[in-house]
């Protein structure tokens, strides 16, 4: 009796190893595969791993490059093509000129703004911080909202010219 006892917890052991390496191989296939929380592009993926927080305010938490060529674009401020200040003491107006500005950059370099992997926000000590819901409201007009790109929001103490409120700078990936 003692050994059909001890064959039966054997198999039931067995058994749960079984289960127990399936499960694993499932969760290992699940994990690699694509899903809301990341964007596989041909030439990057957008990450937003389980083990970091989730990111408030629109965010990936990682880019990662696959293919294409990267793009640094420099900080551009609420300049038009002709050097004149658009929205002097209008936050919104110059937020808008500097993503007018990203998209005309990154599509110079054969992308669009899709093709946007990680921003840099600098922004006037002495805007006020509700406006951080206007910047991002303009941002979410230029950006896939789904998968952002990976982005720093920093205030600092001016920009190089005082009338200026906001500088963003760009890494992109397009293709070759």
């Amino acid at each position: 009796m003692r050994h059909v006892f001890y064959l039966l917890l054997s198999l039931a052991l067995l058994s749960a190893l079984i289960l127990a390496q399936d499960s694993a191989s499932k969760k290992k296939e699940a994990s690699s595969a694509p899903d809301s929380k990341t964007l596989d592009h041909p030439a990057f993926r957008l990450i937003n791993p389980d083990t970091l927080a989730k990111p408030l305010g629109g965010y990936s938490q990682l880019a990662e490059v696959t293919g294409g060529k990267t793009v640094y674009i420099a900080g551009q401020v609420a300049l038009d093509r002709s050097g004149n200040l658009v929205g002097k003491d209008d936050f919104s107006a110059q937020v808008t000129q500097v993503f007018e500005n990203l998209k005309a950059a990154v599509q110079a370099a054969g992308g669009d703004f899709h093709s946007i992997i990680k921003l840099n926000i600098y922004c006037a000590e002495g805007v006020d911080p509700l406006q951080t819901a206007v910047f991002r409201e303009v941002r979410d007009h230029y950006v896939d909202t789904v998968h952002p790109p990976t982005s720093t929001f920093v205030i600092v103490k001016r920009l190089v010219r005082p009338e200026l409120l906001l500088e963003v700078d760009a890494v992109a990936v397009v293709p070759k």
